[in-house]
């Protein structure tokens, strides 16, 4: 499922981690990055089913290496594969401290996503392909 390194394209969202997204020891929340992920994969569900998404399932969520205050963080998302109502999403979170240029992956997932009407039901995915 690797997206790419930072530089190879653009990212879905790009943050800094601030202190209110702390515990009290002072290192970044996982759910924090949790949230940055569903938002990213969220916008690429949204643009390829073009229109509303809901969040199904998070799968192999990998917590690779930690994310300080001050680091921007990057994320990455790609549609893995589309079904008649569903999608999945690739998505990667990297790091890159405050005053430098060294980059590193910090976690990694696969979301599902279903797209829903505006009666909250499924509907068909546009342009239904499958695979990458």
């Amino acid at each position: 499922m690797p997206i790419g390194r930072p530089g190879t394209r653009e990212p879905a969202i790009r943050t800094i981690a601030m202190p209110a997204d702390t515990n009290p020891a002072g290192d970044i929340f996982g759910g924090w990055l949790m949230a940055q992920m569903d938002l990213a994969a969220g916008n690429a569900a949204a643009r390829r089913a073009r229109g509303r998404c809901a969040t199904v399932a998070v799968e192999a969520m990998a917590f690779l290496s930690p994310v300080f205050v001050g680091d921007e963080v990057s994320l990455y998302a790609e549609v893995v594969s589309v079904g008649r109502t569903s999608l999945r999403i690739a998505v990667e979170a990297w790091r890159r401290g405050r005053e430098g240029e060294e980059t590193s992956q910090v976690t990694r997932a696969v979301l599902t996503f279903v797209a829903i009407d505006a009666n909250l039901r499924p509907r068909p995915v546009p342009g239904r392909r499958s695979g990458p």
